[in-house]
């Protein structure tokens, strides 16, 4: 009978003794160790445990600096010009292939002669004949044997006949289309073969011996700039030229605001192909500025870039980011106090306005060269 009983109440039993075992394993945990160990005094003076709102911090001075205004632009010939056929023809000559670099007077196509060296014998001609008029009636004046009127007809008659043989030479030369100047052939429009009147278009030629770069300046820049002035210009292949300011807009655009502004570029080796984009570096003016890194740059709620400082009352303030000069040491910001207290960490987890505890970075590094020392004594 006893047996049944205990078969009855194995469950329980079982239940009981496993929560007796845990209650005296807990109890055993509370008394088993009696000393915690403790933190000595020189590891609480290497774990710095900030607050909630603490922040890290580093307090700099302002340096004098060339402010530089940098605007995105585009590079461009010097000069591009359409040539177009000055006499009427047929093209039986090409010259250059296009992208070719001419030098001034080469020959780019010719037209066909015709009877223009014709014409040209036949007004050379009529000049002789008019000049022989027109000194027999000079000397038959003096006799009184022409009137003055009649001189004067022969006059003319020699005066038109020089025009007439100007025109010839012109049209024998007009058959031949040059390079106005050093450059390169952008694109012809004719072929051997073609016929072209007078106007019609032969050719797109470019200065690309002098390139320029066209950018926009703000109102606010645009006084700093003056024509004459060296500035330089980052293309698209990373390459830095330099140059000097030739044209600044004297109106700003109805649209933009904004001032044109162009960078004159020597290229006689014809080394930088044009049409590409470029970054436009101009000096404006000196200025403070404190260097720091682009990562210390954050927004406000307005979508503005700029730091956030704490100022003299302890408060966190959002200054908006006067880029005054961009490097690949940092950037340098303009429009900060001479002597500013930049928060390096942890900007992003306070707001403008806001009490903060502030480390400065030199007490962190100190903690951290302690803390190291400690370890390597071990």
């Amino acid at each position: 009978m006893q047996q049944g009983i205990l078969d009855r109440y194995k469950s329980w039993l079982i239940s009981a003794a496993i929560a007796g075992t845990v209650a005296i394993w807990l109890l055993s945990g509370q008394f088993g160790d009696s000393e915690i160990p403790q933190a000595s005094e020189d590891d609480a003076a290497v774990v710095v445990a900030p607050s909630k709102n603490a922040v890290r911090v580093r307090t700099q001075s302002a340096e004098m600096i060339l402010r530089t205004i940098s605007i995105n632009g585009k590079t461009a010939p010097a000069r591009v010009v359409t040539l177009a056929a000055q006499t009427d023809g047929r093209v039986d000559f090409i010259g250059a292939d296009r992208g070719a670099n001419l030098e001034r007077g080469q020959l780019i196509a010719r037209l066909d002669e015709r009877d223009r060296k014709a014409r040209l014998a036949q007004a050379e001609a009529t000049v002789k004949q008019r000049e022989v008029e027109f000194e027999g009636r000079q000397k038959l004046k003096s006799s009184s044997y022409v009137s003055e009127a009649q001189l004067q007809e022969a006059v003319a008659l020699l005066e038109t006949a020089r025009a007439e043989l100007t025109r010839a030479r012109l049209d024998l030369e007009y058959m031949n289309i040059r390079a106005p100047f050093g450059g390169a052939l952008q694109s012809r429009d004719v072929e051997i073969g073609d016929f072209v009147k007078v106007g019609d278009p032969i050719a797109t030629y470019v200065d690309n011996r002098k390139i320029i770069v066209s950018a926009n300046l703000s109102e606010f820049d645009a006084h700093y700039v003056s024509v004459g002035d060296h500035a330089d210009a980052k293309l698209a292949t990373g390459e830095t030229v330099q140059g000097r300011i030739r044209y600044v807009a004297p109106v700003a655009d109805e649209a933009t605001r904004t001032f044109g502004v162009e960078l004159e570029i020597d290229n006689s080796d014809g080394a930088i192909r044009v049409g590409g984009t470029a970054v436009l570096n101009i000096p404006a003016e000196e200025v403070l500025a404190h260097r720091v890194s682009p990562s210390l740059l954050t927004l406000d709620d307005a979508g503005n870039v700029g730091v956030k400082i704490i100022n003299d009352r302890g408060f966190v303030e959002f200054v908006v980011a006067d880029i005054a000069l961009s490097s690949n040491n940092g950037v340098w910001l303009a429009g900060l106090p001479e002597n500013a207290t930049i928060i390096t960490v942890g900007q992003g987890y306070v707001t403008n306005g806001a009490r903060v505890d502030s480390i400065p970075e030199s007490d962190v590094r100190t903690a951290v060269a302690v803390k190291a020392g400690a370890e390597t004594s071990d």
